[in-house]
This record gives structure tokens, sequence and C-alpha cells, in this order.
């Protein structure tokens, strides 16, 4: 059984940095393509990171990119998220997610994740 749980979320002015840690259980995280997505209030889940089963290529919205970083470490079977340059507009709940259906790639659909965490609150505040 799965179980990803993330942690790390919270509120901090525009501008500023937070990191997302994901842990995960199971036998099959060292396998699977890892993601990062994210649902704001009012709008759909929303694609923002990816990193491949060896953590060797990492993929981003382009929303996002050169502020946020993706890594894993397979041996502790930990994912993170280090966002910097935060803006008011990447205020969402983001929620962990593995697809197991890929090994490489950039899953950037909801529907291709097939495990997910709890989610965690990020609020920049402007």
């Amino acid at each position: 059984q799965v179980q990803l749980v993330e942690s790390g979320g919270g509120l901090v002015q525009a501008g500023g940095s937070l990191r997302l840690s994901c842990a995960a259980s199971g036998r099959t995280f060292s396998s699977s393509v890892m993601g990062w997505l994210r649902k704001a209030s009012g709008k759909e889940c929303e694609f923002v990171a990816a990193i491949n089963w060896s953590g060797s290529r990492t993929y981003y919205t382009d929303s996002v990119k050169g502020r946020f970083t993706i890594s894993r470490d397979n041996a502790k079977k930990t994912m993170s998220l280090q966002m910097d340059s935060l803006k008011p507009e990447d205020t969402a709940v983001y929620y962990c997610a593995e697809s197991t259906r890929y090994t490489d790639g950039a899953p950037r659909g909801s529907y291709e994740y097939n495990y997910w965490g709890q989610g965690t609150q990020v609020t920049v505040s402007s």
C-alpha cells in the first residue's frame, strides 16, 4: 500500500521561500515518476513539477521555472519542492503524487497520478 504525506506548507510573504516535503511508503517509489500538483480555490488542479525515477530529469510548468526546484531521495523515499520568489498566485493546496505508470516524462494530467497525499496549504501574501 502506498502512502504519501506532505509537510512544509504555511503562510509566507511575496518574495519569500518555502520547502515542501513528501514522505512515501510502499515499494513503488523508486521506480515511479513523482510530481507536485496544486489546486487554488475555484480553479482546476494544475501540474507544477515532476521528476523521473532516478532524479536525473525534472520538469516544470512555465509559471514556476527558475523559481521552484523539485528533488528526490530514493534511499529515504522522500521528495521535496523548494519554492523561492513566491508570488500570491502560487497560493494553493499543494499535493504530492506518484505515477506508477511512468518511470520518466512529465505526466501533467491529475488522472495520470494514481497515488496522492492529503495536501498542504501554501498561502503567499502580497
